[in-house]
């Protein structure tokens, strides 16, 4: 009997509030909740820092089509440095990993979730950096959310630029080691902080390789010269560099002629190489292994999915046959650079891909970022909390897949909408 009367008010409460109608929780402290985050998503819009979402319907690459209708659009705010996200190689491993090895293995790495493809990969970055060992992660996020935790203690130290990706602070600020922060770039701060920090059994200097925000390249030679002088390790965050930056895409590491001197890099399969998702760290062998033991995020969380690795292997197969792609990419960076200076704009950093123009005003970027859109040319304004108060920029990333034309056509319209908009005289 009460079986039947339950089955019968189950029912009529779902004629009652319709089938798939979304249900929202009641009561006092769910009410205060909504009217509180209101008024902060108020707060945002009027701060003209609110942060919309474009939706594209085509694949990712150079040229777009926008839901809605907009078509033959050019994009110059991917991270598809190489353009691998839609080469035919790599979406065709991604499609025989799929078919071969399923859509995913519904385990973490350690319970049944590790194939062979897995390992095979693990294996090609670290020799793709000249490494011992690496181990896959779902992302950078997640790989420098697990390495700090992992490898300090309460005895360590860890010293980190001010303007190292958040993903770096959070996983540093889950750490129980002590903590140093110095100026971005700045190696006489660094001194200090590191002799400051001599008392401490272990000392980790932890540095983007390239900032994302600013499109600055870390000074890795002296940072390696002041971490020997102080008997330190370094630690460095390669996802915009990975790829493209280095005779051979190694990275910066390689750039700057220090491979030999950095003891850990974490990076991104989620960017130059395909794309899709995963980040990895890569360095000393005992490092690797612990990390299989103790790192929170690779142990609870599940393994990559078959069709991410395939893909990512065959970019990595791509780019260690030739580094004709990524050699590609210096001079249509200068390209850019160089006209948008002769324009009459502020370019943040050097030599790299990441191209900020710099507007100071959050509302302007924002306003000027959508009026570019209507010029078919695709570019996000980005504003605080993602950059610091007064710093607004819309930041522009050259792909080796953009043509001269495609630059020169992104140029022609920020000279125009800037020119409409006061940021040019």
């Amino acid at each position: 009997m009460w079986r039947a009367a339950a089955v019968r008010a189950v029912r009529g409460a779902g004629a009652g509030a319709g089938a798939g109608a979304p249900r929202a929780a009641s009561g006092a402290a769910a009410a205060q909740l909504r009217r509180r985050l209101e008024s902060e998503l108020e707060e945002i819009r009027g701060a003209g820092t609110w942060k919309s979402e474009r939706v594209i319907a085509s694949r990712q690459g150079p040229h777009l089509r926008l839901a809605g209708g907009g078509a033959g659009i050019i994009n110059f705010c991917a991270n598809n440095y190489l353009g691998l996200s839609s080469h035919p190689e790599v979406i065709r491993a991604a499609v025989e990993a799929l078919e071969k090895f399923g859509a995913g293995l519904s385990s973490v790495r350690f319970i049944c979730g590790t194939q062979s493809i897995h390992k095979d990969l693990e294996e090609k970055i670290a020799r793709f950096h000249q490494r011992e060992d690496a181990i896959l992660y779902a992302s950078c996020f997640d790989a420098n959310a697990g390495i700090f935790e992992a490898l300090l203690t309460p005895e360590d130290a860890v010293l980190s630029d001010e303007l190292n990706h958040a993903s770096i602070i959070d996983g540093i600020r889950l750490c129980k080691a002590n903590k140093y922060r110095y100026k971005h770039m700045d190696m006489q701060d660094l001194e200090a902080k590191l002799k400051e920090a001599q008392k401490h059994r272990l000392r980790l200097v932890a540095t983007d390789g390239a900032f994302s925000m600013d499109g600055d390249i870390a000074p890795l030679r002296e940072i390696c010269q002041l971490a020997h002088k102080y008997d330190a390790l370094v630690f460095i965050d390669e996802c915009h560099a990975t790829g493209f930056l280095g005779p051979n895409g190694r990275g910066t590491d390689e750039l700057l002629g220090v491979m030999d001197k950095v003891t850990i890099i974490n990076s991104t399969l989620g960017k130059a190489l395909g794309g899709a998702a995963g980040g990895y760290t890569t360095g000393p062998k005992p490092l690797i292994d612990l990390l299989r033991q103790r790192s929170r995020p690779y142990l609870f969380s599940n393994s990559l999915p078959p069709a991410v690795v395939g893909c990512a292997s065959k970019a990595l197969d791509l780019l260690m046959e030739s580094n004709a792609i990524a050699q590609s990419m210096a001079a249509k960076t200068q390209r850019f650079r160089s006209k948008m200076t002769a324009a009459g704009f502020t370019i943040s950093g050097k030599d790299h891909p990441i191209c900020p123009v710099m507007l100071g005003d959050a509302r302007l970027a924002s306003v000027m970022a959508e009026d570019m859109l209507n010029r078919g040319i695709y570019v996000i304004g980005f504003s605080y909390p993602v950059v610091p108060k007064g710093k607004a920029r819309i930041r522009v990333q050259i792909s080796a897949v953009h043509s001269d034309e495609d630059i020169d056509r992104c140029v022609e319209a920020f000279t125009q909408v800037g020119r409409k908009h006061g940021a040019l005289p």
